[in-house]
């Protein structure tokens, strides 16, 4: 990918020195380690002719301390935050408005997801004509929908960037603390009261607290000493083996802890936060030096691209595999295992590899077309529209669950909606406004669409 090393020699030579760069090292580590841990506890089965699996976090009790390392959302949430205020900043400084720079920032969003809404149906399809049965078939897909999840809650947090700025501007600190203490008192009702449905609340107020935190670090309110950062991280320990070695919560923070996100959680947050910030200076002088401030350029170029596509790759890797017997299956609790873990992960990161070269590009490109940014009903209310049917897009497909939903793989629905609503947001995107009226210009200048100011 030459167009990749350009723009990676490009963007080193022109980052300024007061870029806060352990912020891009940090969504770059805690993507890896999402895609390595997923790989990791993936196990496939092949009997009988018939190609399944497990999670090994089901079956390996041993694992549960484990994921206190890789479930690394938290952080991914954390600098997604710092990003987002630095973003809006700008925007907002420049004289743009906050529908303008969701759209902006929601197109990066958009166009590898739409890759993946197009292609996962369109070979779901050619796989059912080609006599693939309709339970493979479904498990496949859903295996590959699995990081929609996390999509999903991080584009509601980028749609509510502009009001959750605005929110850190007035409240400060204390809007991810009262985020917190809403997340325990949901626990409490879930868990103490057996109150039905409001714990699902969490997956909202438990994201989103973490992400304000990313307000409060770029804004200085988190600049603390190393001393006082790791004194955070050790606080935050401490309560998360309160809760969950000595008090009520599983210990592992995959499955009961995230779905949906508990105060356990939001105590791992707060480790990870206070370690994020005590390595932050060390991590920002060794990030100066060209090599390694490359690598973590050209990660978050296709960061993205690897997230959405890796459980893809791990499907395919498994139907290649498996049924030809080049990898074993042996028990998951001997030593084999794990050492057969090292050629699945291995073949999981090829596959991957390509699927990054075919769809990467598709991030890479940067968009020629500038979101409108004239004030008008028009704009505004088709935004919302189509916001909302991307949005109802991933919900459905994230929620529909393994199982067989049609040729599609995917659950059509959600495909539909998904595609119309991002069709919408295109049609907002790249048709400028007349000066003044709101409304969309039927025709754009021969160098390309352009935006009225």
């Amino acid at each position: 990918m030459r167009g990749l090393a350009a723009m990676v020699r490009d963007l080193a030579a022109r980052t300024p020195e007061s870029r806060e760069r352990s912020v891009d090292m940090w969504r770059a580590l805690a993507i890896c380690l999402v895609v390595f841990g997923h790989w990791f506890v993936v196990a496939v089965t092949y009997r009988d002719g018939r190609l399944s699996g497990y999670n090994a976090l089901d079956v390996l009790s041993w694992l549960d301390p484990v994921t206190w390392l890789f479930q690394v959302m938290p952080i991914f949430f954390l600098v997604g935050g710092y990003a987002g205020s630095a973003s809006m900043a700008s925007h907002r400084a420049s004289g743009g408005d906050g529908i303008g720079w969701v759209l902006r920032r929601t197109d990066r969003l958009l166009r590898p997801t739409t890759a993946l809404f197009v292609v996962l149906p369109l070979v779901s399809v050619a796989a059912t004509v080609a006599g693939v049965g309709s339970e493979l078939l479904g498990h496949a897909a859903w295996l590959a929908s699995i990081p929609l999840w996390f999509l999903l809650a991080y584009f509601v947090l980028v749609v509510l960037t502009p009001w959750l700025h605005a929110l850190h501007r007035r409240a400060g600190i204390a809007a991810p603390l009262a985020m917190v203490v809403v997340v325990a008192v949901a626990d409490l009702l879930r868990r103490g009261l057996h109150v039905p449905v409001v714990g699902q609340s969490t997956y909202l107020f438990a994201w989103m607290a973490v992400y304000q935190l990313g307000f409060c670090w770029r804004d200085g309110l988190l600049r603390l000493s190393r001393g006082k950062a790791l004194a955070l991280a050790a606080g935050g320990l401490v309560a998360l083996i309160g809760l969950t070695v000595v008090g009520p919560y599983p210990v592992g923070m995959v499955g009961y802890n995230t779905a949906p996100p508990t105060l356990a959680l939001m105590a791992l947050a707060a480790t990870q936060t206070g370690l994020v910030l005590a390595l932050a200076p060390a991590a920002n002088r060794w990030l100066r030096r060209t090599g390694p401030w490359s690598v973590v350029i050209a990660v978050n170029a296709v960061i993205l691209t690897v997230f959405l596509w890796h459980m893809t790759a791990a499907a395919v890797a498994a139907a290649l595999l498996f049924p030809t017997g080049v990898l074993q299956q042996p028990p998951p609790h001997s030593t084999a295992w794990l050492l057969w873990r090292v050629p699945w992960i291995a073949a999981c990161a090829v596959v991957l590899a390509v699927l990054v070269a075919l769809f990467g590009r598709i991030e890479l490109r940067r968009s020629a077309l500038r979101p409108a940014e004239g004030r008008g009903p028009w704009r505004d209310g088709a935004t919302v529209v189509g916001l909302a049917a991307v949005l109802a897009g991933l919900i459905f497909v994230a929620f529909s669950g393994p199982g067989y939903h049609g040729p599609t793989g995917l659950s059509w629905a959600g495909v539909l909606s998904y595609l119309c609503g991002a069709a919408v947001l295109r049609v907002v995107r790249t048709r400028p406004v007349l000066p003044g009226s709101g409304r969309l210009s039927p025709r754009s200048t021969p160098g390309g669409h352009v935006c009225a100011r």
